[in-house]
């Protein structure tokens, strides 16, 4: 019955596993996320999760990669702060090209923006969750980390409201003005939640 994790074998026996769900517990007690899991050179049924735990490891090849959580917290992060910075681009060209009254353009600008920021905060919260973080423990500034966020979604439906209502005066003046320290609030709640991982 080989276990494999991360390319080294893994003395199953010897600790007394015997069961799938019993390999998996034991990676997570070690703090590892698994992200892989081959039995017999096959991926599980994943509709199927319980049955796969309950399964048998005694005459099976069992492969499994597993990442450390923190790292990947890390390196989310990473990818969210890339992504601002280019949707902080976008929503500049957006405010320039409302001024020279190209609502159409600015719209494309404002849609990927949206995505973004959406994303980060998906990002955020996910990443919280998966380390196990309370995002009301975790200081971002003066206010708990739950409130940035809560911030920056009343400013993403102010936005919201004004593209759906096309008054695209008000929302030049969001974007211009209102929002022109969203990303510096974005930055501050990665930068908190990054302090948070350690």
């Amino acid at each position: 019955m080989p276990v494999t994790v991360d390319h080294a074998p893994l003395q199953a026996e010897q600790l007394g596993l015997r069961t799938v769900g019993q390999v998996l517990a034991h990676l997570q007690k070690e703090n590892r996320l698994v992200v892989n899991v081959l039995i017999d050179g096959q991926q599980p049924d994943l509709n199927h999760l319980g049955e796969v735990r309950k399964s048998s490891i005694g005459n099976r090849t069992i492969f499994i990669e597993t990442a450390d959580p923190r790292q990947m917290g890390l390196d989310i992060l990473d990818q969210v702060v890339q992504q601002l910075d280019q949707a902080d681009e976008l929503k500049n060209e957006a405010a320039d090209l409302l001024q020279k009254n190209q609502p159409g353009k600015a719209m494309q600008n404002l849609a990927g923006c949206f995505a973004t920021w959406q994303h980060a905060q998906k990002s955020l919260v996910g990443t919280a969750q998966l380390l196990k973080i309370d995002l009301d423990d975790v200081r971002a500034g003066d206010a708990p980390l739950s409130h940035r966020l809560a911030e920056i979604r009343s400013q993403l439906k102010q936005i919201k409201s004004a593209l759906e209502n096309r008054d695209f005066v008000t929302l030049q003046d969001l974007l211009v003005y209102e929002t022109s320290q969203i990303g510096a609030q974005w930055r501050q709640a990665i930068d908190a939640l990054r302090q948070s991982i350690g």
